[in-house]
Order: structure tokens, then sequence, then C-alpha cells
């Protein structure tokens, strides 16, 4: 693996507790506060769903690593772009290394 593609994954990996905890915390407020989506969707937070788009696109890696970059879904192509725009390390790296990072989060 590329230096590049490591320090990338070692970004990513560290951020993933961080994601399923904001996550987590943004649904468990909405229904201790009796369900309300409106106290769901004010105690969650842009990370949380900038977090939620890289988490979302898992399968899309999988089936994107599994075929050699030829199948390429709409999830995965969404949080390609939304790690590219948020880090500089992002867009030196190849797809098929930020699909791989991403299987690893």
């Amino acid at each position: 693996m590329k230096r590049s593609a490591l320090l990338l994954f070692l970004a990513l990996s560290a951020a993933a507790p961080v994601a399923l905890a904001s996550s987590f915390a943004g649904t468990s407020a909405g229904t201790s506060a009796g369900g309300s989506s409106a106290s769901s969707n004010a105690s969650s937070d842009s990370s949380g769903n900038d977090d939620k788009i890289v988490l979302a696109a898992r399968d899309d890696a999988a089936t994107f690593v599994a075929s050699g970059g030829a199948i390429r879904g709409a999830q995965l192509e969404a949080a390609l772009r939304h790690l590219r725009e948020r880090d500089p390390q992002a867009q030196q790296a190849s797809d098929l290394a930020l699909a791989e990072a991403i299987l690893a989060l």
C-alpha cells in the first residue's frame, strides 16, 4: 500500500469510533426525548451526517473492490466525492485505495 493510502487508511480508521459514536448519539437522543424527529435532528451535527455518507458506502465499496473496479455504486461515488472534498490525502489516493479504506472502517 502506498504511503499516502496508508495514511488515509489510518486517518479513516481513527475517525471510525467517533463516527459510530456520533451516529448513535444522534439517534438515541431523539428517542429519549419522546421520539421527536426535531430532537433527533437537533442533536446530530454535520460531522455525524458526513460520517454516515462514508459508512453507508461500505456495501458499494465491497462490490467495487470485488469487481476490480467495474461496478461503481451511487453511495460509493458520493463517499469518494465527500472524502476528496474533506481530505487532501484522499485527493491523491486511487478510487480502489479509498474503497479499501472504507471497508476497513
